[in-house]
């Protein structure tokens, strides 16, 4: 990671490691008054993990957020908002024996690399999958926001490598119904391709 923290007008902190006590995020710039508590992040926290794969990690955590600081009463206050989520399941024991070890497809020898040995090495620290727990409790609190304006983003993987979905995408959100067709897939495409050759 280049820096731990991103934005300006909604500035948000990652902090936390894999196998050390939380994973938590700081936002800083959440108006007063905006209704939020641990189930609206706990909704999102929900969406981050398949609950059932054969490609992902045999960890689960609960991922049960906890709001420390910048809301009060079920409102936020407009001070900074400090949620974490506990690592319950770490095992940080288990990677003393590899710590000299890079695994392939990992950051472990950039990480090494990078902080000269002084980084956290139990399950990649702070380049684990595990991190995104943090920016997914700051997205929550991000679409609450935007909502209030009518905003809603919808996101979908469309093609991974040469595999390509070709039906239609829709998403229902509350009384609005977002379809879009493949042609029309097609042509944001080709307008991107355009750009980016640009």
């Amino acid at each position: 990671m280049a820096g731990n923290t991103f934005g300006k007008e909604f500035a948000v902190t990652s902090f936390g490691e894999s196998h050390g006590k939380c994973i938590g995020v700081v936002v800083d710039g959440c108006p007063a008054g905006l209704e939020l508590s641990e189930k609206d992040i706990d909704k999102e926290l929900a969406k981050r993990i398949p609950k059932k794969s054969q490609i992902i990690s045999n960890r689960r955590e609960e991922d049960k957020s906890e709001i420390l600081s910048g809301a009060f009463k079920g409102f936020t206050t407009g001070a900074p908002i400090c949620i974490i989520t506990m690592n319950k399941m770490a095992r940080p024991e288990e990677y003393e024996s590899i710590k000299d070890t890079p695994r392939p497809g990992h950051a472990d020898y950039t990480a090494r690399l990078k902080y000269g040995g002084y980084n956290d090495y139990r399950g990649g620290g702070r380049f684990s999958g595990r991190i995104t727990a943090g920016l997914m409790m700051a997205g929550a609190i991000a679409k609450k926001l935007l909502d209030r304006i009518g905003v809603n983003v919808l996101a979908s993987t469309v093609q991974i490598g040469a595999i390509r979905f070709r039906g239609i995408l829709t998403a229902v959100r509350s009384d609005v119904q977002i379809s879009i067709a493949r042609r029309e897939w097609r042509r944001r495409l080709k307008r991107l391709e355009v750009s980016v050759r640009a």
